[in-house]
């Protein structure tokens, strides 16, 4: 890898306005701040990996009570009944409508659970100095970012729902205590990612070239 790098130039990208300026020594880069937005600048995401890593196990603490916790309370006549989200996937399945069960499937239980194990396996090779291809870990890295999103389609299921049952007034349904923690679960996972720095994986390719 003999490709000159920004940080052996002492150029820093600042993250907030994306401004690429000089910086004249490692050293004083804490003191450095963006001529562009005045922000402090740094070479690299300071405590990077150790900030994906607390977001991560956080979204992994929700993500177990989100999988098993209802996400969603029907009453019906006074009758009420409650789905986790895989106990929803497993009714849409009786009631033939595979699609949709397929949709939930993968955007709650899929995405979610591969999100956690691409940023585990990328935090991994980073901080071990893993021998693996640079640009499929940053791959990984953009896919992952991109259908992080998607995670939420449960949660919009529920509430869209919710209001259109209740204009009919047939029936109530509500969020369970599983949306929430689904939520966050997604919300912390989200931020794991953003708060990694993906230059790291080239510097490690750096070191091993």
């Amino acid at each position: 890898m003999n490709d000159v790098m920004a940080i052996e130039q002492h150029l820093a990208l600042c993250n907030t306005c994306h401004k690429l300026q000089a910086l004249p020594e490692i050293g004083s880069n804490s003191e450095a701040h963006c001529a562009r937005c005045g922000d402090p600048l740094h070479f690299r995401k300071p405590n990077s990996i150790t900030n994906a890593w607390a977001l991560l196990f956080t979204g992994v603490a929700c993500l177990i009570p989100a999988q098993i916790w209802p996400i969603m309370k029907i009453g019906v006549l006074g009758n009420t009944s409650s789905d986790s989200i895989m106990s929803g996937v497993i009714t849409l399945m009786q009631l033939g409508s595979y699609l949709v069960a397929a949709v939930v499937f993968i955007a709650s239980i899929f995405v979610p659970v591969t999100k956690v194990l691409a940023l585990t396996i990328i935090l991994l090779s980073v901080q071990f100095r893993w021998n693996i291809n640079s640009r499929q870990r940053v791959i990984m890295y953009r896919l992952l970012e991109w259908i992080g999103r998607w995670s939420m389609l449960d949660i919009f299921v529920v509430a869209i729902m919710a209001a259109l049952v209740k204009i009919t007034g047939l029936a109530e349904i509500s969020a369970g205590a599983g949306a929430t923690a689904f939520a966050l679960a997604v919300v912390f996972t989200m931020f794991a990612a953003m708060s990694f720095d993906t230059r790291l994986i080239w510097d490690t390719a750096k070191e091993q070239s």
